[in-house]
């Protein structure tokens, strides 16, 4: 009874899930639950284990449902035969080159930003590795710029500052996540317009200073446009 039980529990979670991808716009637990005829009651249970393990995340104060970052990470369609990584390599050369700091090219979990693919540094000093290392969203540029776009949990990080990175399109963290440290990053979308992951130049505050970062700004934002354009993404903005 107990196996029927809990297959029955991940039938009606799948089909939930199913319901909030397949969406054209965030739904509510009440129009999931009226959906699937399921109280509202299960669905909420059912939709707390979804979000825990990242399937699925809410927005803003009234709490509707969209795909989580779980989900987002691997939303490369179109791209079958090659990586994000393969794909994000001419960004982070180009961006190597320009600014001489350490490119990365993250992803957001639900415990953080993953660090996939990273160019190192031409100075020894701000050499280090992020790669297969997680950060957390709230104290990086990376990470605020998935809080920004909807593709990380909530945090602590104000909702004006959110604005302000959407409006200017890149997010910058200076001696956030460790004294003496800066970055700046801009968002790569999928095809479907969600933040799958960021590109990112870091550096030692004392090198990596404000007017450098607001120079370096405009570069980064283009290389990542040109990587969600790789992508599939297509703004009708004209701008990733």
């Amino acid at each position: 009874m107990s196996t029927e039980t809990g297959t029955q529990a991940i039938d009606r979670a799948a089909a939930l899930l199913v319901r909030v991808v397949e969406s054209s716009r965030p739904v509510g637990v009440n129009e999931l639950a009226a959906r699937s005829g399921l109280p509202k009651s299960t669905t909420s249970r059912l939709v707390g284990a979804l979000e825990r393990q990242g399937l699925v995340q809410r927005l803003g104060d009234r709490g509707r449902l969209r795909p989580g970052p779980v989900l987002l990470r691997f939303a490369q369609r179109g791209v079958p035969d090659e990586s994000l990584v393969e794909l994000g390599g001419p960004a982070l050369h180009r961006l190597a080159e320009a600014s001489g700091e350490t490119i990365n090219l993250g992803v957001p979990t639900p415990l953080g930003v993953e660090h996939l693919a990273q160019q190192d540094s031409r100075h020894f000093v701000g050499g280090t590795n992020w790669v297969g290392r997680r950060v957390p969203h709230d104290l990086t540029a990376n990470g605020k710029v998935f809080l920004a776009y909807g593709a990380a949990p909530p945090g602590t990080v104000a909702e004006a500052e959110l604005e302000a990175i959407r409006q200017r399109g890149y997010a910058v963290a200076i001696d956030e996540l460790e004294d003496g440290l800066s970055a700046l990053a801009a968002p790569v979308f999928g095809p479907g317009g969600d933040a799958v992951a960021a590109l990112s130049v870091s550096g030692p505050t004392i090198r990596l200073t404000l007017e450098r970062i607001h120079g370096l700004a405009p570069l980064v934002v283009e290389q990542a446009g040109l990587l969600s354009a790789r992508l599939g993404h297509h703004d009708e903005r004209g701008a990733a």
